[in-house]
């Protein structure tokens, strides 16, 4: 997805695009990085199309529910799922187990922890269904670690502006 693709969403569909792109980021769906449709997503609030607390409870929104629909995956068929994906990639058999000791050893705070982190604050979702984690506890630490993740980088949009956008657009 290119930043011009990213724009015209956000520009046409406004609040509704920024959910569905975000959701998709937060499912772990190719395409969609976070370091640029969060900070695009402030760039737009900085230029007055959206409200700042809007963006940040749009992103908040979608990052927990992508984050509940992986929980829930894992919940219901995690095993199989995380067999079938090693499988196919044998390499993230050790980055998987790392997510299930996090969350063994840390719990709420390993889920809050992970969440701040590139490539495990999406995948660190399934296991935690897997090993049927405390949905309230889960939902609370994801809430917080997506909350301080989006702050960040809407943040920067925000407060870079133009900056930021000028960069995007020539990466």
């Amino acid at each position: 997805m290119t930043l011009d693709t990213l724009t015209f969403y956000f520009t046409t569909y406004g609040g509704i695009a920024i959910f569905i792109i975000v959701l998709l980021e937060y499912m772990n769906m190719p395409g969609f990085p976070a370091g640029v449709i969060m900070p695009l997503a402030g760039v737009w609030a900085a230029k007055g199309n959206i409200h700042f607390a809007v963006v940040m409870l749009i992103t908040l929104a979608a990052g927990v529910l992508g984050s509940w629909i992986l929980y829930f995956l894992g919940r219901m068929g995690g095993n199989l799922l995380l067999e079938k994906y090693v499988r196919k990639f044998p390499k993230q058999r050790a980055a998987i187990e790392r997510n299930f000791d996090l969350i063994r050893e840390k719990g709420f705070f390993g889920i809050f922890l992970s969440k701040l982190l590139p490539m495990v604050r999406t995948l660190i979702s399934i296991p935690a269904g897997v090993l049927k984690m405390n949905f309230m506890k889960y939902t609370i630490s994801s809430a917080l670690g997506v909350f301080l993740w989006n702050l960040v980088f809407v943040g920067a949009g925000y407060l870079l502006g133009d900056t930021v956008f000028a960069y995007l657009a020539i990466t």
